[in-house]
């Protein structure tokens, strides 16, 4: 969803989107059906979406590693290099009016699950489209 926001932003040339996960268990799967269905309603598409784990270059190479929940993001301490981890953030500390700091995981609930998460992730991959444009490429553009 933020690759999609990034790049309606037209902005795809300057900031870099990737996606991984703490552990390699999904490696080279795509995403839950239902995920893909419900983003989809709402014009993301995430049907090419791959799997695959964090890598430790992945914390010099990004200036955000973002995290959907403090257990994730407590992993990330874990594998993160000494002295990189300013890059680390929680995705709801970007949309602080939802009063939520963890994304929960829809997979073993219904339909509404999904919709939930997509509704917190849009709203905080706003949030962090904003931070990034006021904080590291000088304001609004």
């Amino acid at each position: 969803m933020f690759r999609t926001l990034v790049d309606r932003a037209g902005l795809a040339g300057t900031i870099a989107v990737d996606s991984a996960g703490t552990i390699d268990w999904h490696r080279g799967k795509p995403a839950d059906k239902r995920a893909v269905a419900a983003a989809r309603r709402r014009g993301f598409d995430l049907a090419t979406h791959r799997a695959r784990g964090t890598a430790a270059e992945d914390f010099r190479r990004y200036d955000y590693i973002v995290a959907m929940d403090r257990e994730n993001h407590a992993d990330l301490i874990d594998m993160c290099p000494r002295g990189e981890e300013h890059r680390l953030h929680l995705l709801l500390d970007f949309a602080p009016d939802t009063g939520r700091r963890d994304v929960p995981d829809p997979y073993y609930g219904g339909p509404a699950g999904f919709e939930v998460v997509l509704d917190l992730v849009e709203r905080a991959s706003a949030g962090l489209l904003d931070h990034i444009r006021d904080h590291r490429l000088g304001g609004p553009l």
